[in-house]
């Protein structure tokens, strides 16, 4: 046994509980051991390959599958994440948003629309693009996600790896062997920890840097200290080239037979484990249901004179199976309720977060001139709501997972059952509000219209000192002049501070009708995600609620049939029901000996 895998252990136990389900007419349970074995059959293990701009990410994937498929620019960087996973033959697709769909392509244009857009080229708006490979790295389940580049902390590229970092298996970081790891790096890999259990930092290009070795001893003291990860070294042009030539010692110097250890044994093994046990806790659940099916009946077949009470016991049990699938249950207005104050918190820390920005915008605006810092300020104005949006975001996943703990709490039976967390989509993407129009008018006065002004109110400065004067019988003569030039330039200067006060009066309009937008989306967005996971819980324990009632009804029925039984009858249908019992108990051994 110990030489066999967990997932073919798995596999035999599951295939002993489906003839079981056939045997004791449980379709209910049939269903999910099935849905079991899919998920051991076609395991699927999302590893997140991030990191900052040019560091070697696209690099490092193709070096792992031994085929150029991630494109590779010294001058464009990956726009969208790439997809690579084990098919029978190599082929391509795009995933566009709009609408929502998979277009084959050819594998030779993957670049086109993987990598940003050059030279004034249209590309195609895409969520991303798949690659599929006969490789016996990624027969496993494995898939290989390469992600746009991190530029920073607070870049929605940031906030969009930090999403799918939280829905993967296993993150690899990637950093550059050029210098040592940077603070908004470091960042990164700690909350990246927090979101992932497991994390690797891997360090590219030693072919190209000599001083590696210093590197990496100093990215390892920067782990120590503020994020402990394992850090591994490798190059991806050695590793290439290894695999061209078959070269086993240049596969060795190149380090990767480390980093494909630790995605085999870390990675591939311990979600191995995981769906091995998640499918055999299934089948012992079954096991748990017909043992007490078969005990009630025994229960009556072996003492007549207690068979009524037996029978009684499981009515009264059969109206709390029932009251658990009404509307008034406690673990229904658990849920309930959590949802309607989840969905306020949300919203409330949503619009907390908002104004916020706002605020920091406004006091920005008031310190420049929106005609010398509106696109720098339109940069920072999408990259700090997508970082708010990722922290938003994650407090409604951490709370609706805190929900789903209360709710099973309530439900006793759901302890045989355990649920997966909550699935929270991708925000970054709503800081992004298409066809918004800033409605400002960036253009300073041009010399022409200066000039005009400036005569404007020199003239007007002047003609009237110079009127005042012949009424008081003084001629001003060139006076009048020095004053009208000094009349034109406070009238200049006067009509600039009114601009300035206009184009920060409009940008301070749209950063405001820009985070109304993202609000809204955003809002309406979140509010879906809860009432998914609303019907998510509700039908996960209403499925409980009715393979309970299922159990207890062949058991009543079973105890009622048994109290009716002639003496004769009740001893040849206890003989059975004990090898029933047995059979049923030797498969719970047997699962749980697949398990260890």
């Amino acid at each position: 046994m110990t030489a066999v895998s967990p997932a073919t252990r798995a596999v035999s136990v599951l295939e002993l509980g489906l003839r079981a389900c056939q045997a004791y007419d449980r379709p209910d349970a049939a269903a999910k051991l099935s849905a079991a074995r899919d998920a051991l059959a076609d395991p699927v293990l999302h590893v997140v390959v991030a990191g900052e701009f040019k560091q070697g990410k696209s690099s490092l994937v193709n070096a792992l599958v031994g085929a150029a498929v991630c494109p590779v620019d010294d001058d464009v960087a990956t726009a969208v994440p790439t997809y690579v996973r084990h098919g029978e033959k190599p082929e391509a697709s795009v995933l566009t948003t709009e609408p929502p769909a998979r277009e084959p392509i050819e594998i030779s244009d993957v670049r086109r629309y993987a990598v940003e857009q050059v030279d004034g080229e249209p590309r195609p708006r895409v969520a991303g693009v798949e690659v599929r490979l006969p490789r016996k790295i990624l027969a496993g389940g494995l898939v290989l996600v390469d992600t746009p580049g991190v530029g920073g902390l607070a870049s929605p590229h940031a906030a969009a790896s930090l999403t799918a970092v939280s829905m993967a298996d296993a993150v690899i970081f990637v950093t550059g062997a050029a210098q040592e790891l940077t603070r908004s790096e470091v960042d990164f890999l700690r909350r990246a920890r927090a979101l992932c259990p497991v994390v690797v930092c891997v360090v590219t290009k030693t072919d190209f840097y000599p001083a590696w070795r210093r590197i990496q001893e100093l990215n390892e003291r920067h782990l120590a200290e503020h994020c402990p990860v394992p850090l591994m070294s490798v190059s991806s042009t050695l590793r290439s080239r290894a695999v061209k030539a078959n070269d086993s010692g240049l596969n060795a110097e190149s380090g990767f037979q480390q980093l494909v250890k630790f995605l085999t044994d870390q990675v591939g093994s311990g979600v191995a484990v995981r769906l091995a046990t998640d499918a055999v806790a299934e089948v012992v659940a079954l096991c748990d249901q017909l043992d007490a099916q078969f005990e009630a009946e025994r229960a009556a077949l072996a003492d007549p004179a207690a068979a009524q009470l037996v029978v009684r016991g499981l009515t009264e049990v059969k109206a709390r199976v029932d009251a658990l699938k009404g509307a008034a249950a406690k673990w229904n207005q658990t849920l309930s309720d959590g949802i309607a104050d989840l969905t306020s918190d949300v919203d409330h820390d949503l619009r907390t977060r908002i104004r916020a920005v706002i605020a920091e915008a406004d006091t920005a605006i008031e310190e420049s001139d929106p005609a010398d810092t509106w696109p720098e300020m339109e940069a920072w104005l999408q990259s700090r709501v997508a970082e708010e949006l990722l922290a938003n975001y994650e407090l409604l996943r951490r709370r609706a997972s805190e929900l789903g703990n209360r709710v099973g709490e309530h439900f006793l039976a759901a302890s045989a059952s355990l649920m997966g967390g909550p699935a929270v989509p991708d925000p970054t993407a709503l800081a992004t509000v298409d066809d918004f129009q800033h409605k400002i008018d960036l253009t300073r006065m041009r010399v022409g219209k200066q000039a005009m002004v400036a005569l404007k109110n020199a003239y007007g400065g002047a003609l009237m000192f110079i009127i005042l004067g012949s009424l008081v019988g003084v001629q001003l003569g060139p006076i009048g002049i020095g004053i009208g030039l000094v009349m034109g330039h406070r009238g200049l200067r006067e009509e600039k501070k009114r601009q300035v006060q206009r184009r920060r009066a409009e940008a301070r309009n749209a950063i405001r009708r820009y985070c109304d937008e993202v609000s809204f989306a955003a809002g309406h967005d979140s509010r879906n995600t809860l009432r998914r996971v609303q019907r998510q819980l509700r039908d996960h324990y209403s499925g409980l609620a009715d393979e309970l009632n299922r159990t207890n009804a062949q058991a009543l029925a079973s105890a009622s049939e048994a109290a009716k039984r002639t003496q004769q009858d009740r001893e040849s249908r206890l003989q059975d029901v004990e090898a029933e019992l047995t059979r049923i108990r030797q498969l719970r051994h047997r699962a749980l000996e697949a398990i260890g």
